[in-house]
């Protein structure tokens, strides 16, 4: 790529004051692919089409960008380009999920495809949030490798970037890429109608900006602020496709030009009366997909596998649980028995010598055969935990076998994996870009962490983890130490006990996670390994194992808490249970 090499977005207006009024305006592409941009205005000002005509013209000169398409109007760049269209719907190429990051990544950067990511029709706002970060998150890792001038397009970036609250693990992982991608050669260019409603540091650290109409004083003051007080009127007067240009690299501060209008098809025009026809869209090749699919198809092989396996465990949860139950039966009537077999054998029961022998016999007889169930029970049981244990280990040996991507403060990629060693065990390695040891990026997460003091975050609990409104608030009407003495009673203790094991959480861990919780929560997985210094994936592991049960609930956030209702009632319920047994106890010896 030559450094002198630009592309043509426009001209120079008349209203400039310019003597060179209708000349071309050009951009370095170096600059606009490897830089911060932002624009910004009204809608129906014209900021989505001077996207599109950036992107048309890096497409043109063959450099390929990823569209974060939040609205489903960019497909209309399928009409004279070949891009992969991958989201949710059904108009797209094909449907894609967090899982397909990393492929999304890959084709962009190393096989130069052009992307939309198309996040518009993700019914679960998580799984479309997830999918961004994580498709991010590999793009920032790729190119501190790979060094190649590449373009990140976001619409409506104030989704994700808010001015106001910290914006998530997304919101920091899109800042990172503007502090830390333009040296690696990743840049962004983030779209917004509301730029008072973007995050402050990315505005101001852009390095090319353009100003289309705006006339909400919230808007046009931050044209004031940013720009320069002149404009901050003159901003509202812009005809449509007409913006001021603001760059680092020219000696003019600021343009005003007009843009031209997109070659494209337009699919975010706002509807008429007209008839409506979509133009014929290019596909793009079998061979591209083939890699994304068998990627959909092993997912959904491996759900399918999984849900086998839970169905198989839940009955022997079942049978386990009911063959307890006989058990127990057994060896209170047996108990009963014994009892009244003393009492004939003492004479406390007014019968003839004779009559007292063959009720004993008869005694001795049904205690024999009580015992033979009781020790039959015990048999089955056995059996049915040695089935449940493998049942568990090929759970944990599938959800093993795919590799699990975790990146460190400076953006490492750290991929762990176990695979079967033929033996019946397993084997399990561990590869990292950097060392472990890389030092986190200390102005970063203090930039977050002063932007999420200066906002309140909603912490509600949502449908995936609802609970009372004590949840994740221990102070409201126990201290944490109530709390924890809640959750080290039975069963809540075996239960967390259990999970630990499953997710290969040591004692001294999940005592300390549990403690964390039940202290400061709700707290996020990476709040508390960053605080207890236990990988991240270990913590998650733990608390997903517990999700299903009712006192540990996850709010919007994803953070966890313990729900105190929930807490006291299972308190209540073994309380219950206890007094259930001593009544019984008391009718047999009655």
């Amino acid at each position: 790529m030559s450094e002198q090499e630009r592309i043509r977005i426009g001209e120079l207006t008349a209203a400039a004051g310019d003597t060179n009024s209708g000349a071309s305006v050009e951009l370095p592409v170096v600059d606009v692919l490897t830089g911060r941009g932002f624009v910004t205005g009204k809608s129906g000002s014209g900021k989505s089409n001077t996207a599109s005509v950036v992107i048309e013209e890096l497409l043109d000169a063959g450099y390929p960008v990823l569209i974060v398409d939040t609205d489903g109007e960019y497909y209309g760049l399928k009409e004279e380009y070949e891009l992969l269209h991958a989201g949710a719907d059904e108009e797209c190429d094909i449907q894609i999920g967090p899982d397909h990051a990393e492929k999304v990544a890959s084709l962009a950067l190393e096989e130069n495809v052009p992307i939309i990511l198309d996040v518009s029709g993700y019914l679960d706002e998580d799984v479309a949030d997830e999918l961004l970060r994580e498709t991010a998150r590999h793009l920032f890792t790729k190119e501190k490798k790979l060094k190649k001038p590449f373009l990140l397009v976001v619409e409506e970036v104030h989704e994700y970037l808010p001015q106001k609250g910290g914006g998530g693990e997304t919101g920091k992982m899109l800042i990172k890429i503007g502090k830390r991608g333009r040296k690696h050669g990743l840049g962004i260019m983030g779209i917004s109608q509301r730029p008072a409603d973007v995050k402050k540091d990315f505005i101001t650290q852009a390095n090319w900006l353009v100003w289309h109409r705006l006339t909400w004083d919230n808007d046009t003051k931050v044209v004031g602020r940013v720009v320069d007080t002149e404009y901050q009127e003159a901003v509202s007067e812009l005809a449509d496709g007409e913006a001021f240009l603001q760059t680092d690299w020219t000696e003019v501060d600021v343009r005003q030009i007009q843009f031209r209008r997109k070659r494209t098809f337009d699919a975010g025009a706002t509807p008429g009366l007209d008839d409506f026809e979509r133009p014929e869209l290019k596909s793009v090749s079998d061979s591209l997909m083939d890699d994304l699919e068998t990627i959909s198809e092993e997912e959904e092989q491996r759900e399918s596998e999984l849900a086998d396996l839970q169905q198989e465990l839940d009955k022997k949860v079942a049978k386990i649980n009911q063959l307890e139950q006989d058990l127990e039966n057994a060896r209170d009537v047996s108990n009963a028995a014994r009892q009244l077999a003393n009492a004939f054998s003492r004479g406390d029961v007014a019968s003839t010598p004779e009559e007292v022998e063959a009720r004993l016999a008869a005694k001795n007889d049904h205690i024999e055969e009580l015992e033979a169930r009781v020790d039959e029970l015990e048999s089955d049981l056995d059996d049915a935990h040695d089935y449940i244990e493998q049942l568990e280990a090929e759970n944990q040996q599938l959800q093993e076998s795919t590799a699990t991507i975790d990146f460190d403060d400076e953006g490492q990629s750290v991929v762990q994996a176990s695979f079967p060693t033929g033996d019946g065990g397993t084997a399990a390695f561990e590869d990292t870009d950097e060392q472990r040891t890389s030092a986190p990026e200390d102005a970063d997460a203090q930039a977050v962490a002063d932007d999420a003091d200066a906002a309140a975050i909603d912490t509600g609990a949502t449908g995936d983890g609802a609970g009372s409104d004590s949840a994740g608030a221990a102070g409201d009407d126990l201290d944490a130490e109530s709390v924890l003495a809640y959750v080290r009673n039975e069963p809540i203790a075996s239960e967390v006990s259990e999970a630990a094991e499953r997710a290969h959480v040591g004692e001294s861990a999940q005592r300390a996670i549990v403690e964390e919780i039940a202290a400061d929560g709700p707290l996020s997985a990476a709040t508390i390994a960053d605080r207890i210094d236990v990988q991240v994936q270990y913590v998650w592991s733990f608390l997903s194992e517990l999700r299903d049960r009712p006192y540990l609930v996850r709010n919007a956030q994803s953070e966890y808490a313990f729900d105190l209702d929930a807490l006291i009632a299972c308190g209540q319920r073994v309380e219950e249970d206890v007094d259930g047994l001593d009544e019984l106890l008391e009718q047999f010896d009655a």
